[in-house]
């Protein structure tokens, strides 16, 4: 069982930056790949960014490479999402999930654990 915690998120203007954290409960969260996903209002919840449970490997949406970046520290069971460049239409619940798959994927049906979400607004 994990369970998944997250903070970082609030009000930016658009360029500015928020760094995201996903802290984990459990001794095997170094066993999990972690996901990044976020959901807009009334649009389906959508991959953002991955990472594999060494760290070594990262996956990015399309939409958010470049500016977004994914990093891990097993030591403190947390995952970070550092988002820079922010466009209004980064705004969104995001919400981070493990998956008990070595290596990040962009469907969300192979996620076993998810958090409650924390609110990320841009505003232009």
């Amino acid at each position: 069982q994990v369970q998944l915690v997250e903070s970082g998120g609030g009000l930016v203007q658009a360029g500015g930056s928020l760094r995201l954290s996903c802290a984990a409960s459990g001794r095997t969260f170094s066993s999990y790949a972690m996901g990044w996903f976020r959901q807009a209002p009334g649009k389906e919840r959508e991959f953002v960014a991955g990472i594999s449970y060494t760290g070594r490997y990262t996956l990015y949406a399309d939409s958010v490479k470049g500016r977004f970046t994914i990093s891990r520290d097993n030591a403190k069971n947390t995952v970070y999402l550092q988002m820079n460049s922010l466009k209004p239409e980064d705004t969104a619940v995001y919400h981070c999930a493990a998956d008990s798959q070595l290596v990040p994927v962009v469907a969300e049906a192979s996620y076993d654990y998810w958090g409650q979400g924390t609110q990320v607004t841009v505003s232009s």
